[in-house]
């Protein structure tokens, strides 16, 4: 228990530290500069040569030399040399493989899509027991309710350990840690931001496309350029940049089945379970209106990630719906 407490830690710590290496290009009245095609804002610490001449006279213009990078097809986790640990050991590494990816299929888009996948299955002995002691709080959502009750108005000290020890055996009895749970939405965090840094930093992937949609475009972006007008909104139905309101449906559905799938809420204190519901929910609205201004890349990203952890979940209850079955036969 003390050390994965320690892990949590410090993954808190990686993820609040180590982050934020990106840096975006600014004019000289320290406005950001945008790619004038998607609205993308521009990274001055780009990894690789962009092939767009309209992105190429941008970073020749605010002073970005780009001609001393390597072309993104050639680019290894050792070009640029050691920028720290952050970039060093994550960015760089999954950028290159992003890349390399991507130019095997020929599709940033998919590549997208298949390093996650990856990056899924790597993680998936941590993911698989989250999601297994959110099965087993759920078993342990009767005990824990009747524990709730029995001490419903005794709030003196030794009453309040004596629950605590009761609790604890109801943990035990049904195998559940709380703190596992925990553990695998903190390694998401780091994950999520070396994905984000990854692809703002990949040229070739922002000027890339995937099925109808640029990966540098967001959907706020799509439907109201870099203008911000409504004229362009109006006119974005007749031009076919409507389809891009799908991306925040499809974020805002796959988050809610991902966090219902794997959600632990049962834990005998409604008052809590009241709160977690709000914190969900709050979150999963939180998400889906952020997604409006995430680029294509990394909504593709959490969209893939959230699929996973779906049919993740329901492999999990199945298998645990055939034991029980065989246990009651």
């Amino acid at each position: 228990m003390k050390s994965k407490k320690v892990l949590i830690v410090l993954l808190l710590i990686m993820t609040l530290s180590l982050t934020g290496c990106t840096k975006y290009l600014r004019d000289d009245d320290g406005r950001a500069v945008r790619e004038q095609t998607n609205g993308q804002n521009l990274v001055s610490n780009i990894l690789c040569q962009p092939e767009n001449k309209d992105v190429i006279k941008t970073y020749k213009k605010n002073d970005v030399n780009i001609e001393k990078l390597p072309k993104c097809e050639k680019f290894t986790p050792a070009s640029g040399g050691y920028e720290g640990i952050w970039s060093t050991v994550f960015i760089k590494p999954l950028s290159w493989l992003i890349i390399q990816i991507g130019e095997i299929i020929k599709n940033y888009g998919l590549a997208i899509i298949i390093v996650t996948l990856l990056i899924r299955m790597i993680i998936f002995p941590l993911s698989q027991k989250s999601a297994l002691q959110s099965e087993r709080m759920k078993d342990a959502s009767k005990d824990l309710q009747k524990l709730e009750n029995k001490y419903r108005n005794r709030n003196s000290q030794q009453d309040q350990m004596m629950k605590a020890q009761e609790m604890m055996n109801i943990y035990k009895k049904y195998d559940v840690n709380p703190m596992s749970g925990c553990l695998f939405a903190f390694i998401q965090l780091p994950l999520f931001f070396a994905f984000l840094e990854s692809l703002y930093r990949i040229p070739a992937v922002f000027e890339g496309d995937f099925l109808v949609y640029n990966l540098g475009t967001s959907p706020f972006n799509a439907l109201f350029g870099t203008s911000l007008s409504w004229s362009h909104f109006i006119s974005s139905f007749s031009n076919g940049s409507w389809v891009y309101i799908l991306l925040p449906i499809m974020v805002g559905l796959a988050t809610f089945f991902s966090f219902k799938m794997n959600s632990g809420m049962n834990t005998g204190n409604p008052e809590q379970e009241k709160q977690m519901k709000m914190m969900m929910n709050f979150m999963m609205v939180f998400i889906t209106f952020a997604s409006f201004t995430m680029s294509t890349s990394i909504i593709i990203y959490w969209i893939t990630g959230s699929l996973f952890t779906i049919i993740q979940s329901l492999i999990i209850r199945r298998k645990k719906d055939a034991r029980s079955s065989k246990k009651r036969s």
